[in-house]
């Protein structure tokens, strides 16, 4: 296969690959006179459960890349989809669910991705899965959807999923999930066809190392209800943070209210903690001045008083404001409505994901992702 000759994001992507391997280098070197911290776990870890190794390489399968993202999805087992980094060796193990029969996985890095794997699992065995990042081709994006009843909201599996002009077709799966993965950047026609629905076909446009999220909503009487279909292009780096995988089962289980750059933009908020207020289980208080607001949770108290119990906020990860132990008094001072490109509310300890958790936290979190 000919190759590209080497520019200048080549040239990039090269430098952060050597850095990289001079990471892992020195983590190798350190670790000769300790056991070694990130060294794939032994399959005794997963017990009695199958297992899948995942090796991440560059396109040419020789250079591990130990900053790669693994992406999951259980085709059959009603379980979380895996995201989860690489060690410093390239390699990733994961244990199958009992029930799981069926997984989808990928591999990320910048923008750059792996093409896409179909791996048929079976109980109590180990399976081996390589993984090469098609830097030189980084010039496509995926394209993700869920089908819903219009009338019932329920998810429709089984429909045909095709794009116009490509032989690939895939079928969601029983939660109305579908992935078509290694799409060239342009402008597509999607077809859909299930029995008793009405067809549909809709266009979408597929960006350079993206994913577009189509939300289908398939009509089952033609001639009353057209089907309705919602097409937004994610955020690369609210993907890269897991943003929208929290929010799919966030919205999923009811742990937490989320806001994307689309609702926002629709609200249009002066004040970023004007658009938090309309989050469940959150109190607002302001002072006698402009962007004096600080966020509270509805559900905890303080003390034998009852004084409220002010949230805890992350920036990009990072906390910007610890109850009684930071700087930064409100939020509004801090980031924008416009800078915006994604809000977490937790207004609970027990709806918090893992990342954010902590005795800083025991009063809920609000997350902010900048564009």
């Amino acid at each position: 296969m000919s190759r590209a000759p080497m520019g200048p994001t080549r040239s990039f992507v090269g430098a952060t690959l050597a850095a990289l391997l001079l990471v892992g280098t020195a983590d190798r070197a350190a670790s000769l006179q300790d056991a070694p911290q990130d060294a794939p776990p032994g399959d005794e870890d997963c017990g009695e459960w199958a297992t899948i190794m995942v090796t991440v390489l560059d396109d040419t399968g020789l250079i591990p890349i130990p900053a790669a993202t693994v992406v999951l999805r259980w085709t059959d087992a009603v379980e979380r989809p895996v995201r989860e980094p690489v060690g410093s060796e390239g390699r990733l193990l994961l244990c199958v669910p009992p029930d799981a029969r069926q997984a989808t996985l990928w591999a990320e890095f910048g923008d750059a991705s792996s093409e896409e794997q179909v791996l048929t699992l079976e109980a109590g065995l180990a399976h081996d899965v390589e993984l090469r990042l098609l830097f030189a081709e980084a010039t496509t994006g995926r394209l993700v959807g869920r089908l819903r009843d219009a009338r019932s909201h329920r998810p429709v599996a089984a429909a045909a999923v095709s794009v116009a002009g490509r032989r690939e077709e895939v079928q969601s799966n029983r939660r109305g999930n579908f992935v078509l993965s290694a799409l060239p950047v342009g402008e597509y026609e999607i077809s859909i066809r299930h029995i008793g629905y009405a067809p549909l076909m809709h266009t979408v446009t597929v960006t350079r190392g993206h994913t577009t999220e189509v939300d289908v909503r398939m009509s089952p009487d033609p001639v009353e209800l057209a089907p309705l279909v919602a097409t937004v292009t994610r955020l690369r780096r609210l993907e890269t943070q897991g943003f929208y995988q929290r929010k799919y089962w966030g919205e999923l289980i009811g742990g937490g209210t989320f806001f994307t750059v689309q609702d926002i933009e629709r609200r249009n908020p002066f004040l970023i903690t004007s658009l938090i207020a309309d989050a469940s289980g959150v109190r607002v208080r302001c002072g006698g001045r402009a962007r004096s607001c600080k966020v509270y949770s509805g559900r905890i108290s303080t003390g034998f008083g009852g004084r409220p119990c002010e949230m805890t906020v992350y920036v990009d990860g990072t906390p910007v404001i610890r109850p009684g132990r930071s700087n930064v008094t409100t939020i509004d001072e801090f980031v924008l409505p416009i800078e915006i490109g994604g809000v977490e509310v937790y207004p609970g300890a027990a709806s918090l994901p893992g990342e954010f958790s902590g005795s800083d936290s025991r009063c809920g979190a609000i997350v902010i992702w900048t564009k």
